[in-house]
């Protein structure tokens, strides 16, 4: 692939993430530990590929108030630092990770309201990155200010130029995007926000296959649903398989999703073949639930986790039924 990855993260965060040893809800709750890190998806996604050695750049919109983790970050993982800056201070996200079950509340503030003359400045240093061949994370929520359709505008112009670009959003910047003249090259929505775009439920696997397998048929290259515990089910021209991952401890889940997409991104830029990429994605996922923060195990865990990773593919039928074949 050509250059460095580029991810974009307009909507950045400070996660606060708080460790109970369970969480009652109306109750005074005792807190035993307390993490800050820089956040936000297309963040998240940057530090991964580099703790895997992929060269990044990271963009997007930063508040100059509290920019400090989010420098420190970079700077440490040596990410190149190309966030437009404005007045203000980032939003902080809290998560509340109880022990007791492993599961992480998630309280997401708002974040700034982003000017249009802001965008512009990101749209330009967007432009001096793209090349052809280049892939492109943009990635999570957008902020006020900035119309719903910014990402398919961000689609088409990136891939006006030859750029491919993966989309990680839900709702309707997400609707839009798939909606827009451009399609990204691949997207990686959960179930609930698969749901919320086809505006209907998907309780079954075959349900979330087939509704991946339109999207790919409509244009999306490679099209990756995160399924929580389940794994994650990929969907391309090689087929539709699910990614099944190895019992993990679970530290935290924040983020997983991120690395899912990380792991995929750096298994493009190595060039791998389909099962050994779904293998690596997998194993990102699995080896960041077992630490907070954005960061990934040791390569040799990350190693050992993809050889555990069980791929079963799936033959999406009209009738609903599938077949299946472990490997």
């Amino acid at each position: 692939m050509n250059g460095p990855v580029v991810t974009v993260t307009l909507n950045p965060a400070i996660d606060q993430t708080v460790r109970l040893p369970a969480l009652q809800h109306g109750q005074v709750n005792i807190a035993y530990g307390v993490t800050l890190n820089a956040g936000g998806k297309g963040v998240n996604v940057a530090s991964c590929l580099a703790d895997w050695g992929v060269e990044v750049v990271a963009t997007g919109i930063l508040g100059q108030d509290n920019i400090a983790p989010f420098a420190a970050l970079l700077d440490t993982k040596g990410i190149s630092n190309r966030f437009v800056t404005q007045p203000g201070a980032n939003r902080v996200n809290i998560k509340l990770v109880s022990d007791d079950d492993g599961a992480t509340t998630d309280i997401n503030l708002p974040g700034q309201d982003v000017p249009q003359a802001v965008f512009e400045q990101l749209i330009a240093r967007l432009d001096e990155q793209c090349a052809a061949k280049r892939w492109f994370v943009l990635a999570g929520s957008l902020p006020t200010g900035l119309a719903d359709d910014c990402y398919a505008h961000l689609c088409e112009r990136l891939a006006g130029q030859g750029a491919l670009v993966a989309l990680d959003s839900s709702g309707t910047a997400l609707s839009a995007a798939l909606a827009g003249a451009s399609l990204p090259f691949c997207i990686k929505p959960n179930r609930h926000e698969l749901e919320q775009w086809a505006q209907r439920q998907l309780p079954t696997l075959d349900d979330v296959a087939e509704c991946a397998l339109a999207l790919h048929h409509k244009g999306v290259r490679h099209v990756i649903v995160s399924l929580a515990e389940q794994g994650a089910l990929f969907v391309g021209a090689e087929g539709c398989w699910l990614a099944t991952p190895p019992p993990i401890n679970l530290v935290s889940s924040v983020g997983a999703g991120d690395a899912l997409l990380a792991g995929w991104i750096a298994a493009q830029q190595q060039q791998l073949e389909w099962q050994t990429a779904m293998r690596q994605a997998m194993a990102f996922a699995a080896g960041k639930l077992a630490r907070i923060g954005p960061h990934l195990p040791p390569k040799r865990e990350i190693a050992r986790l993809a050889g555990e990773v069980m791929l079963t593919r799936i033959a999406v039928k009209t009738s609903h039924n599938t077949t299946q074949h472990a490997h």
